[in-house]
């Protein structure tokens, strides 16, 4: 009997976790199916991955479905939806639709990264459709915090999902669209099968607040004032940098931007006419001419990365910026789970030279970009979906919109995570398969797996160093001159005080001058002899093994 065609999900990344989203929607029967993937994006390594600077989805099923994937689209420019595609695109080549911001974003990434090579964009925006194998693909506006996130209405001969990607309900945005009410209720008049929906505040009751309310807090922050205001953001909420300069001009304070991302952001917002209206931001070498009650510093580093404006402005780094005493620093943001204590750090910089700072929990200066309860219950009710996929989420957020969809009246919410195929149509909606997925790791310029990029390695080597020993041997089998050992990592003295140089170099000796002349002719034998005696030394001494590389020569 021939299989009938499906229409499947198939989450990449980003369903389990918060990060790395990565979804594929695919149309036919099981192996022969056409695809298009929704999101392309990364997540950011933790200390766990020393010198690892992104992390990726692994994309091996797509090796073998490469003919069948038709088209990649982007919903905005978060890089956890697409920061991965300027690495990941040159193995697939396929149409890629975005909106002009989310274009203009990634070529700003592609220069800034002296990446190679060109993506074609086929720009695709709020109220447009395209024709795609066996997909039809709309979208439509949704609002977020950054310039047009798009919701995408994919209809197939099996039914319609409504992939929501990243929205919020904002009556009174600082940036547009509003999320489009109308056009939801229309999709859900015309009937949809499922809705693949963002679970990021899932655990959250109620109702975000408007970014106008935040915008209005900044406000009266900033008029109210004595000295400097620095205020750091996510450096894609362009909404929030311009109502940050607004309320700056109304209370006649000059603007500086500092960051280079926050820069390159900027100059995407103004070339596509986001920015009008506003007057010219301070250049850096100004900032010393201005009084300190007539400047606001908008600036990155809101999440405690290191080499960010405001981490360099916490160590008394920046050449032309420094704040002082009395001055104030709003975090205009939430702390993304793992940076609290590089955040911290951060503030307890800034607090020892007498600046005042405001966070979230001292006034309303931040709303998130995603939807608490009420507003995904107001979703269901426009669209009145079959099936809720609960994505953009880790396990508690995944579970509690799981049970808020069901308590809702959705008669299936099936679980799902990362690798699993799920069948939407026909038939009840469950999952039939797994792909192969994982993640893949940038690492200066190249890219791999956790053992290709050698990380367990470099992760040993944090934790108990590395000793070098050279050993070289006459024709008679005896030492040629002092064998050399060079530790690195490891303490310089023991308990006793003895030079822990010193007490390896008698290891390798002892280990050499217990092997009898003879049997020193296996040289492999000689080595590992070497390399077991430099580690239990170590471990002796100082109660760890370090990763012990020997060298022995017969001249």
């Amino acid at each position: 009997m021939a299989q009938e065609e499906e229409l499947v999900f198939l989450p990449l990344g980003g369903v389990g976790e918060i990060g790395m989203n990565l979804g594929l929607y695919g149309y036919g029967r099981p192996g022969n199916r056409q695809w298009i993937m929704v999101d392309c994006g990364v997540t950011f390594p933790g200390p766990e991955l020393p010198g690892v600077e992104l992390v990726l989805p692994d994309i091996a099923f797509l090796a073998e479905e490469r003919r069948n994937l038709k088209a990649i689209i982007i919903t905005h420019a978060h890089e956890d939806h697409y920061g991965a595609l300027n690495d990941l695109w040159p193995g697939l080549n396929v149409p890629v639709y975005a909106s002009p911001f989310t274009a203009g974003m990634l070529e700003a990434k592609r220069d800034f990264e002296k990446s190679r090579g060109e993506i074609p964009i086929t720009i695709f925006k709020q109220g447009d459709r395209i024709n795609v194998g066996p997909f039809s693909i709309e979208a439509v506006g949704v609002n977020h915090s950054i310039p047009e996130p798009m919701s995408l209405v994919i209809r197939t001969p099996l039914g319609t999902v409504v992939h929501t990607g990243d929205w919020k309900i904002d009556l009174e945005p600082s940036l547009g669209p509003i999320t489009d009410e109308a056009r939801f209720r229309q999709v859900g008049e015309e009937g949809v099968l499922a809705l693949v929906c963002d679970s990021t505040n899932a655990l959250r009751d109620g109702v975000s607040p408007s970014e106008q309310q935040v915008s209005e807090s900044l406000a009266k922050i900033i008029a109210n004032a004595e000295g400097r205001v620095g205020i750091t953001t996510f450096s894609s909420n362009v909404g929030r940098i311009r109502s940050v300069a607004e309320a700056a001009e109304a209370a006649g304070r000059e603007v500086l931007l500092l960051g280079s991302s926050m820069k390159r952001v900027v100059d995407v917002a103004r070339d596509l006419g986001l920015m009008e209206g506003l007057k010219p931001f301070l250049a850096e070498d100004e900032f010393g001419y201005i009084p300190r009650d007539k400047v606001v510093v908008i600036l990155t580093g809101s999440q405690g990365e290191p080499r960010a404006a405001l981490a360099k402005i916490a160590r008394d780094e920046m050449r032309n910026v420094a704040f002082s005493a009395g001055d104030t620093i709003v975090f205009s943001s939430r702390t993304i789970p793992g940076n609290e204590k590089a955040i911290n750090d951060i503030k307890n910089g800034l607090i020892e030279q007498g600046i005042h700072i405001i966070t979230d929990s001292e006034a309303l200066v931040h709303v998130s970009g995603h939807p608490r309860r009420n507003e995904l219950q107001q979703m269901y009710q426009w669209v009145k979906p079959q099936i809720v996929v609960p994505v953009h989420g880790e396990a508690a957020q995944l579970t509690a919109h799981a049970e808020l969809a069901l308590h809702s009246g959705v008669a299936s919410v099936p679980r799902l995570r990362n690798g699993q195929i799920l069948r939407l149509a026909p038939g009840p909606a469950e999952v039939i398969d797994e792909a192969p997925h994982g993640r893949i790791y940038k690492d200066g310029t190249l890219i791999g797996d956790f053992d290709e990029m050698g990380i367990g390695e470099r992760r040993k080597l944090s934790f108990a160093g590395h000793v070098s020993v050279n050993v070289v041997l006459d024709n008679r089998y005896d030492f040629l001159g002092d064998p050399v050992v060079v530790p690195i990592g490891l303490p310089e003295f023991d308990d006793e005080g003895e030079d822990m140089n010193d007490t390896l170099y008698d290891a390798v000796l002892g280990a050499v001058e217990s092997i009898p002349r003879a049997k020193r002719k296996d040289l492999a034998m000689l080595q590992e002899a070497v390399r077991r005696a430099v580690r239990s030394t170590a471990n002796q001494v100082w109660g760890k093994k370090p990763v012990v590389t020997v060298f022995v020569t017969k001249v």
